[in-house]
């Protein structure tokens, strides 16, 4: 059935000449109030006011504005492409939709299945979802210039008879909604708003007035009444987002100003459950680390609903607002590097199919371009910097080459790309600790790395819908990194459905096998285990995980030293009684379809083939070209393996593909045997660094001094640096540093005559704690509000009170030396 055949059942008001005057507004916007019809509420005609009629009218030609982009040239690249890739997709859809009972394209039935089918109810209600998703999309190419069917009437047609089929025969009032909550929520309303506000000037009053019933039925006002279950975080956001369209749609001051009320509990920090918290951490579920999914969600409706309200009466004044906007820099900045939004706080995310760390990036960078316009302009100037840095040295996939980018976000990127007002931000060096989602990150001028980390408070992984089948060792000490020239495609290549999920990099875990969804479904598994976290001074920093694995009895003491050219990774305790082989990963690197660098151990070149496996009794050190180095401080016996994996899509995600894929990779690991009952580790990551520089550092055996790997206790000092950082399992004397309870203890002495102490609880169990450090010290110069005492002389001894309430978080002590 062609589009001229089908029923007239949608009345166009205009024709096409005045079709293009209703919002191409790619490069110039609407006059406020222009072409606007009939502005009444959709549930109280009488309601509205001329001075709202204007208000309307602005904030629908706003949001255009932010649907379809401003600023660019239609002619210029990457738009000129863009949009015509819109205009194909649009016009595909345009001759394959097919108005019928149960669907309005063929394979995108939405029959209500079996009500006792779950997995089924989730796909049928998601294709509610997709059909709006198809709608507004033809809606933005019928508004945009340059796709081939700008302004096209046939087109038009198609997008109000499409309305109104879901709208009658699944999406309305007379529906119960069944499947996925998300999808009649948040999905459908929003997308069936975004299409209104586009082609507004071209439905009927009573048009308007049922599809925003059909909202109120689906959204109702009791959605945003209190912040519990699914209406916190980013799903608070997105419920306030379809809100506050659909009173923009449908004239309805009181829908616009309910939802800007409700945005209120999103800004302020917490500290219990989701949403942001002060030291930067992100939660969503309860207990999944999520800024690069929920957190960038929440980030970009933030910014548009800023945006949109600014300057009308609704206004946002909430001086909250500016804890929110701090998260720019304290939570996103952080995990972003080089272009990659960090795969471990992306969640289920990463197991999607079309999607890697660059491309979820690119939409985030965007957004922070577009909340900087609401910022301070010191805050708007350094945001637009790192921007441009991130655009710039994202030589793996530059984000204005993705074809994939919304005109909106090509627009905000290209924008910072040719001003030459701003200067491109390098990337910081720095440590930063985010104790309440267990994540840490370690920034250096040339290399980036982070651990992800499972607790009593943090899940292993999240499980749900289908998704992140095999993510259940992410949490194991997963130690990611990258490099400033290589490196950045280690996740972003069928990584996640070909990667042995046993071995990814840092990790130590048994070879138990695990059902897919272990855990189950949501279930959001958590280990026992109290003392995952650390500290830092802010440059340098101490980690560590007492790790207990899923399903499992493996169990391990696990610690990370984060110094200025590499990383030390110490294992011990590991023990486990499952009657299988476990194993630390010591890296496994992501070599694509062809690569296959030369791996060099103590010396000596080893074979490049594929399928190729080896042990090395008492290797010094390793070194694979082009990524990295790694030295085993005296002596490990260390296995390597190269070879091929097949995996699919369909493996991880149940809405993936299931054509094969293969990826080669070569990796390292030590094998601690069947059942261990002490087993240890010990190695140092350099990143980037050479054969050479990392046979030079297994030769020197000055350097770093391990001073205790035990289950009891894990430290080093690093002379060079002035460092002695010590996690302290149990209490004890490590070194010249002693703690009377569970703690981390990290402390720098400086040139200058002076040094930090830094001091967590990171069990969270220290009703007191005494650090004693055989040091000369003549004065305390600040102090941390938790020190209860402090003595000098040859020796410091700092008193704690209480830390339980402080979340893990570092005390930060600072003395002068004798």
């Amino acid at each position: 059935m062609t589009a001229s055949a089908w029923p007239r059942r949608a009345v166009l008001h205009a024709a096409a000449g005045s079709a293009l005057t209703l919002g191409i507004t790619g490069w110039t916007s609407l006059p406020a109030g222009a072409a606007e019809t009939d502005a009444t509420d959709a549930t109280s005609p009488t309601s509205a006011t001329s001075t709202t009629d204007e208000e309307f009218a602005a904030l629908r030609a706003k949001w255009r504005d932010l649907l379809l982009g401003t600023g660019f040239r239609p002619t210029a690249e990457p738009f000129r492409t863009l949009l015509a890739n819109l205009g194909a997709t649009a016009r595909g859809y345009l001759t394959t939709m097919v108005p019928t009972s149960g669907s309005l394209w063929p394979g995108l039935t939405w029959a209500d299945p079996d009500p006792d089918l779950d997995a089924e109810s989730y796909t049928f209600s998601s294709r509610v979802n997709d059909s709006f998703g198809r709608l507004n999309l033809m809606a933005q190419a019928f508004c945009q210039p340059g796709t081939g069917l700008t302004a096209d009437p046939a087109l038009l047609e198609a997008i109000i008879t499409g309305l109104e089929h879901v709208h009658d025969d699944v999406y309305g009032p007379a529906t119960t909604p069944y499947g996925n909550w998300w999808n009649w929520q948040i999905g459908g309303p929003q997308a069936l708003m975004d299409t209104c506000v586009l082609i507004h000037d071209h439905l009927t009053q009573e048009q308007i007035v049922r599809f925003c019933a059909a909202v109120d039925h689906f959204l109702p006002d009791s959605a945003v009444a209190s912040y519990t279950g699914t209406s916190t975080g980013a799903n608070r956001v997105d419920l306030c987002r379809g809100i506050i369209l659909r009173g923009v749609v449908g004239n309805s001051p009181a829908k616009i100003a309910l939802a800007a009320r409700a945005l209120a509990p999103v800004f302020p920090y917490v500290t219990a459950g989701d949403g942001f918290y002060a030291d930067g951490s992100f939660i969503q579920h309860t207990s999944v680390p999520y800024i690069g999914g929920y957190g960038s969600v929440l980030h970009d409706g933030v910014g548009r609903l800023l945006a949109l309200l600014r300057g009308s009466a609704w206004e946002l004044d909430d001086p909250n607002t500016q804890l929110f906007l701090d998260t720019v820099e304290t939570a996103v900045a952080p995990f972003i590097y080089n272009g990659v939004m960090m795969d471990n706080v992306s969640s289920r995310g990463i197991s999607r199919q079309g999607t890697n760390d660059h491309l979820r990036a690119h939409g985030l960078l965007a957004t922070l371009v577009l909340l900087g316009q609401g910022a301070s302009p010191e805050e708007n100037a350094r945001w637009r910097g790192m921007v441009k840095g991130w655009l710039q040295r994202d030589y793996y996939y530059p984000a204005l080459e993705n074809p994939g980018l919304s005109l909106i976000r090509a627009s905000l990127l290209q924008g910072v790309q040719d001003d030459t007002s701003v200067r491109a931000a390098p990337e910081p060096v720095g440590h930063r600790l985010f104790h309440n989602m267990d994540r840490a990150t370690h920034r250096r001028r040339d290399w980036a790395a982070s651990v992800s980390m499972a607790s009593q408070r943090i899940a292993h992984y999240e499980f749900g819908n289908g998704e992140h089948a095999r993510g259940y060792h992410t949490g194991a000490g997963w130690l990611s990194w990258w490099g400033g020239d290589h490196g950045l495609e280690q996740y972003s290549d069928a990584y996640w459905p070909t990667v042995d999920p046993y071995r990814l990099p840092g990790i130590t875990a048994s070879r138990k096998p695990l059902a897919d969804g272990e855990g189950g479904n949501w279930g959001n598994p958590r280990p026992d285990a109290a003392w995952v976290g650390g500290t830092t001074d802010g440059e340098f920093g101490a980690t560590g995980q007492h790790l207990k694995g899923l399903a499992g009895t493996m169990s391990a003491k696990k610690s990370w030293f984060w110094l200025d050219d590499s990383v030390v990774c110490l294992g011990a305790g590991i023990a486990s009684t499952d009657g299988f082989p476990v194993e630390t990963t010591v890296d496994n690197r992501h070599l694509g379809t062809t690569g296959s660098p030369v791996l060099t151990v103590d010396g000596r070149e080893q074979p490049s083939k594929q399928g190729w496996t080896a042990t090395f009794d008492d290797a010094e050190w390793a070194h694979i070209a082009g990524q990295a180095g790694y030295v085993f401080p005296g002596g490990a016996r260390i296995g390597a393996v190269r070879e091929e994996r097949t995996g699919a899509w369909k493996d991880i995600n149940a809405g993936g593909s299931a054509d094969p894929v293969t990826r080669r990779y070569l990796t390292l690991f030590t094998d601690h045997g069947t059942d261990p009952v002490e087993g240890d580790y010990a190695y140092v990551l350099l990143p980037g660094a050479s054969a050479r520089a990392t046979a030079h550092r297994a030769r020197d055996r000055g350097w770093l001094d391990v001073l205790a790997n035990t289950g009891a206790q894990q430290g080093v000092r690093v002379h060079r640096l002035g460092l002695t950082a010590v996690n302290f399992w149990a209490p004890g004397t490590v070194g010249k540093v002693t703690a009377s309870a569970p703690a981390s203890v990290l402390i720098r002495e400086h040139r200058n005559g002076t040094a930090t102490i830094v001091v967590s609880d990171p069990a969270r169990q220290a009703a007191s704690l005494e650090v004693r450090w055989d040091r000369r010290v003549t004065k305390i110069l600040s102090k941390a509000s938790t020190v209860t005492g402090a003595t000098t002389g040859r020796t410091l001894v700092l008193s704690f009170g209480d830390l339980r309430n402080r979340a893990g978080g570092p005390q930060r002590i600072t003395v002068r030396l004798g």
